[in-house]
């Protein structure tokens, strides 16, 4: 799945940018601490920024796996496991790329989720695709999802803005996992009342009552 934002820069961004980013992952920690899963990151744009913001929260070390710095083209490929077919085709910034990282990061780190980002920081345009142009993106357990976002702003505003937004993403998608872990739970027929179970019944009531008939007498039989 892919869906688009947009962002601006203005003066004083930058001290709302960080306190976007702690909050954000201070939150992706918490939760994912309560539900006793991991994460990892695969970064191109951010050049490590988002693994930083996770690493400042204290005790993240049981959460965070660890992260991926892929600055390079053909490390996406060889570090991150991108298809070199799609690289070749799509180029660096591109969503399915964007998602492959993820994905990449998630199994070659082990962990349960895996974030992603890729995109044009600046000053110039990068093959063809505009500055400002970023792709986040997430796999989970129960699949993935990309983010395009349109950013304006200098280069270190984009490369900020790209971080709030992965971070977003993955909060997003982490609740998504709740809600049907909570769907599946309330659906699933072991939470229901059981039925008793049957038992075999006398066919005859005076037999019954000389313990000779019916799994309900067997346990009393032989101590009288």
């Amino acid at each position: 799945m892919q869906r688009e934002a947009s962002g601006s820069g203005r003066a004083g961004d930058g001290a709302v940018a960080d306190e976007a980013v702690a909050g954000s992952a201070a939150a992706v920690v918490h939760r994912l601490a309560q539900r006793h899963e991991t994460f990892a990151t695969v970064e191109s744009l951010t050049g490590g920024s988002l693994a930083a913001s996770i690493v400042d929260i204290a005790g993240v070390s049981g959460i965070y796996r660890g992260g991926l710095v892929v600055y390079a083209t053909e490390l996406k490929g060889t570090l991150a496991g991108v298809p070199t077919d799609l690289l070749s085709e799509r180029g660096p910034v591109d969503p399915e790329v964007a998602a492959a990282l993820a994905e990449g990061g998630r199994q070659r780190c082990g962990a349960d989720w895996g974030v992603a980002t890729t995109g044009v920081a600046g000053p110039e345009p990068q093959d063809g695709k505009p500055v400002g142009l970023v792709y986040v993106a997430v796999a989970g357990p129960n699949g993935g999802e990309v983010r395009q976002l349109d950013l304006d702003g200098g280069r270190d505003h984009v490369r900020a803005a790209a971080v709030v937004e992965a971070l977003r993403l993955l909060a997003e998608r982490i609740h998504g996992a709740d809600v049907q872990d909570a769907d599946a739970q309330n659906s699933d027929p072991a939470t229901d009342h059981p039925e008793a179970p049957e038992v075999d019944g006398p066919e005859d009531p005076a037999e019954t009552a000389g313990g000779t008939r019916g799994r309900a007498g067997t346990a009393g039989a032989g101590h009288r």
